[in-house]
């Protein structure tokens, strides 16, 4: 796996190592062929490959491939992560990060120039994945889509973010709910130290008298709107559920729609941010509490 930096070769193999494969980053080439020159691996392997490398150079890397090819009995796949100008300068500046091949230069003059480097690694790649209009979220799900268990390929993997709006809506959501019309558990003075994962809550939640009919319309339009996109090919699908604190009724709900979505045999992961927001101040400064 290749590609220019930025362009989200770590996240990609990340997803890789959680599908199963032995993931190798930043690898010298010469050691490259040696990992197939033994017995035969008991698992796939991703490698990462690119211009920061000791001793990197497009053919040596291309002849590694070929020399691979040899002693594995097939070509491995050469799969090139690609991502617009615009997008890498505003990830560069966002991170702050110096590009590897412009240390003392702009991002802009590094991209440039590992692009023109890597041109070749670009025409011949078997995989062409575009990330600039990618989430994170996104590259992992067409990681999965692409490299997955067979049974698994083409699933839509869908996540649920619970958020507080006055910290604003998350980024990368297709989708978003919000709950603020349902009874608020903060002003009950025995759950305000709770959240939405606590069965208290979760039942004062659903004990609203709007609870019933929202949810079961909800879940009927997912029912609907899911088995759609997934036809038409879409590999990931965000929904946001958002309250005023990001911890009482958003958590609840997320936590329900989870359970549901997933005894309908969908792919489901959850991601309460306010609550990973909390606990991470609350790590740095125990005195501070939650409001």
């Amino acid at each position: 796996m290749t590609g220019p930096a930025g362009a989200g070769r770590t996240t990609a193999i990340r997803a890789l190592e959680d599908l199963g494969f032995e993931a190798i980053d930043n690898l010298p080439l010469s050691f490259f062929p040696r990992l197939f020159a033994g017995p035969p691996l008991e698992h796939p392997v991703v490698v990462g490959l690119d211009a920061r490398n000791r001793e990197f150079g497009v053919d040596r890397l291309l002849g590694a491939l070929d020399e691979v090819a040899e002693l594995a009995g097939r070509r491995p796949a050469l799969v090139y992560l690609d991502c617009d100008t615009d997008t890498l300068i505003r990830r560069y500046s966002e991170t702050r990060r110096r590009h590897p091949l412009s240390p003392t230069e702009t991002p802009k003059a590094g991209i440039e120039r590992e692009r023109a480097l890597l041109a070749p690694l670009r025409d011949r790649a078997d995989v062409l994945v575009e990330t600039g209009q990618m989430t994170p979220h996104e590259l992992r799900a067409e990681m999965a889509r692409l490299f997955g268990p067979e049974d698994r390929r083409g699933e839509l993997a869908i996540e649920l973010q619970s958020f507080s709006y006055p910290r604003g809506t998350p980024r990368g959501v297709d989708m978003v709910i919000d709950v603020r019309f349902l009874r608020n558990p903060h002003w009950d003075l025995g759950l305000r130290p709770l959240d939405g994962r606590d069965p208290a809550v979760a039942d004062f939640v659903r004990e609203d008298p709007a609870f019933g009919p929202f949810y079961t319309r909800l879940v009927d339009l997912l029912r609907f709107l899911l088995p759609a996109y997934r036809a038409e090919g879409k590999s990931y699908f965000g929904i946001g559920l958002g309250c005023t604190g990001g911890r009482h009724r958003s958590v609840a709900v997320t936590e329900a729609l989870s359970k549901t979505l997933a005894e309908d045999g969908w792919q489901v992961s959850i991601r309460h941010r306010d609550l990973e927001r909390a606990s991470k101040v609350a790590a740095l400064d125990p005195g501070m509490g939650v409001a």
